[in-house]
């Protein structure tokens, strides 16, 4: 296609793409399941697990492979401008009161889930043939073991506002935790990455790079941008051109964690953090989340449901495998985190709120266990277990909480 027909064509597949995850949307609210999780459901119904499978011709014209140079940016685009606003929404305040059960949540995620993932890649390892012969022992451990540790943040940060959980003890410790958890799950597969590439130095550029980052926003430009913020609320107003520099400082985190190996979403996350409470949060929450929320963010669950492809489980023994993984990635992050939570002084029902929301795995492990599969890291059959378990472990997500946590609030 030439650059005119894929921006012709861009715009057909955005008014298929909205349509079809309202549609599904109104299914999923029937069923209890908030916008998000219908997203990155309809993603997956319209790639080659459900529109490919049965309407194959069909599938290849509405998103044919060239097409994703331009849906791809635009979808990162959508997740960076929203965890923007999700750093924004943050309550540092309430993570400061409750550091103890956010690190505690965090650790618990962390280390049984990883633990319980190491395994299952040391068994899948030596005695099936999930993993490609390249793929060495440590870096099978390592790979499943991160896999195994992270949490939907971008999605959770939507459950969350789904919820209203938005500002609550509850919901601030979970996305404290989800944040410290994925920063930490992004590492993991760095070492993997720079191991499988005999090069050691992209783990240590990409951990280092990470902590420097954070230091620079939180101590340089969050100072710098308080002071500046004085002068907005003196005058009462946010101007176009301020606005703006907002959205670069935006931008140019996004660039920065994603050019040193963790992902762009980390970036766009800790700069909305380091932005102003007040007027300028406001202002900035008031332009930029509802487009955001309803044209973009929609775009970047799509993009990444349309390459998953369930369709790989094709016998008892792996949709077995599949089982296991799912007990293992249950007991290990969801169960944990609500012994952890408990174990420092929270509540019954806030900690199976916060265990019952950080089990729930997304599209974060669908960027992770798409990176193993372009890499060579893991094969296609465990990949598409991987993509079993991401998925129910979401779904399950909101009704258990509301069964557990929603009607006593």
């Amino acid at each position: 296609m030439t650059n005119l027909q894929l921006a012709i064509h861009f715009f057909l597949q955005i008014a298929v793409i909205l349509a079809f995850c309202q549609v599904v949307g109104l299914i999923g609210r029937r069923l209890g399941q908030p916008q998000v999780v219908s997203e990155m459901i309809a993603g997956v119904l319209l790639g080659p697990s459900l529109l490919g499978l049965f309407w194959p011709e069909l599938q290849t014209r509405l998103f044919p492979a060239d097409t994703m140079r331009v849906l791809f940016p635009v979808s990162q685009l959508g997740l960076a401008a929203y965890m923007f606003v999700v750093g924004i929404e943050f309550r540092v305040d309430i993570v400061r009161k409750q550091m103890r059960s956010a690190v505690a949540v965090s650790l618990a995620g962390m280390v049984a889930p990883f633990v319980l993932g190491a395994l299952l890649g040391w068994y899948f390892h030596g005695h099936t043939n999930l993993f490609p012969e390249k793929t060495t022992l440590l870096e099978a451990t390592v790979f499943l073991g991160a896999s195994m540790c992270v949490t939907a943040f971008p999605m959770l940060a939507r459950i969350i506002h789904f919820k209203k959980l938005a500002g609550t003890t509850m919901g601030t410790v979970a996305l404290g935790a989800g944040a410290i958890d994925d920063a930490t799950a992004w590492a993991l597969l760095a070492v993997v990455l720079a191991s499988f590439d005999r090069n050691l130095s992209y783990a240590v550029a990409n951990i280092g790079g990470g902590i420097a980052y954070v230091l620079v926003v939180l101590l340089v430009i969050r100072p710098l941008l308080a002071r500046w913020a004085e002068g907005v609320a003196a005058r009462g107003l946010l101007s176009d051109r301020e606005f703006v520099g907002c959205i670069v400082l935006l931008a140019l985190g996004a660039w920065c964690t994603d050019a040193i190996g963790l992902h762009a979403v980390f970036g766009a996350f800790v700069m909305g953090a380091a932005m102003p409470r007040g007027l300028v949060a406001d202002e900035l929450m008031h332009r930029i989340q509802p487009l955001t929320v309803a044209l973009l963010l929609p775009l970047f669950f799509t993009y990444s449901g349309l390459n998953t492809q369930i369709g790989l489980l094709d016998s008892w023994w792996l949709w077995g495998m599949a089982g296991l993984v799912l007990l293992a990635a249950v007991g290990g992050k969801g169960v944990a985190c609500w012994l952890a939570a408990r174990a420092t002084g929270l509540g019954n029902r806030e900690s199976l709120g916060i265990g019952t929301l950080m089990n729930a795995r997304g599209l974060m492990e669908l960027i992770i266990i798409n990176i193993g599969l372009q890499r060579g890291i893991i094969s296609p059959a465990l990949f598409a277990t991987l993509v079993i378990m991401a998925v129910v472990t979401t779904l399950m997500a909101s009704p258990i909480f509301e069964h557990l946590v929603g009607r006593h609030r």
